[in-house]
């Protein structure tokens, strides 16, 4: 009987590991960027997807990337599927209000001039923006949300929805939505043509408009767009992309019982 119950609790257990990594693996496959810049791995994208960042003066410490004027930095080579569709997310603190058209998070395809952006007082002092090549996908966000104090951590997500063709943008703030339209095409960047910034609106590998004067904590790109309810329930540090790791150690725990 107790040999049975003992089988019985380790086929449970199997079935169990299984279904964990189907979602592990799921939603591995949902992120194609994800920087944490903690030790150890403070220049990698922890999917593989793009090659190591280069810093550009920004420097990493404390498990943050600290951008300034003229210090930003880059990463290229991406070698993940076809983004289109996505949610943009970084967390980050704010230096100083006063700075201009920098941004926390962008994605540049390296081929032509187009890219999405994070951007923070570009045309509008201390407020948030979708950045985009020539507008083609920005409007001033209604209600907006003006930024009134530096050093606060704070949670920034941005989603890119087709509709029918075109972008439907949502911005969150801590969860909380701050801008909602729809305008211009839905960009897409491939295999090989795709690069990201951090504290510069976007450019190439000898540089680009805007200033950002911020700690970035931990930044990340979904191939998908996330409800509300997804984006709140985000944490730094959570839903690690190595996570299937921890499930061989977990699996490999219970058969040692």
């Amino acid at each position: 009987m107790n040999n049975l119950k003992h089988n019985f609790i380790l086929i449970c257990s199997a079935l169990l590991m299984l279904g964990l990594s189907m979602v592990a693996e799921a939603a591995q496959k949902n992120v194609v960027g994800h920087w944490t810049f903690e030790p150890g791995e403070e220049l990698k994208d922890l999917t593989g997807n793009f090659v190591d960042i280069t810093l550009k003066g920004a420097e990493v410490k404390g498990g943050q990337l600290d951008v300034g004027s003229g210090k930003w930095a880059i990463a290229s080579g991406y070698s993940g599927p076809k983004i289109a569709e996505k949610t943009m997310v970084s967390w980050a603190s704010l230096d100083d209000l006063d700075v201009q058209a920098g941004s926390i998070l962008t994605i540049d395809r390296i081929s032509v001039d187009e890219f999405d952006a994070m951007v923070f007082g570009e045309r509008q002092s201390h407020r948030w923006m979708a950045g985009s090549s020539f507008f083609r996908r920005t409007q001033d966000p209604a209600p907006g949300f003006e930024e009134k104090k530096t050093g606060e951590l704070i949670q920034m997500a941005y989603t890119y929805e087709d509709s029918g063709g075109n972008a439907h943008i949502t911005l969150y703030r801590n969860g909380e939505v701050f801008g909602d339209y729809t305008q211009g095409a839905l960009a897409t960047w491939e295999k090989d043509d795709a690069e990201v910034f951090f504290g510069i609106r976007h450019g190439n590998t000898g540089g680009g408009p805007g200033n950002l004067d911020a700690h970035i904590e931990e930044a990340r790109i979904y191939g998908e767009v996330l409800s509300q309810a997804e984006i709140k329930k985000l944490r730094v540090g959570g839903e690690s992309v190595t996570s299937r790791d921890k499930l061989a150690i977990s699996w490999a725990a219970i058969k040692a019982e």
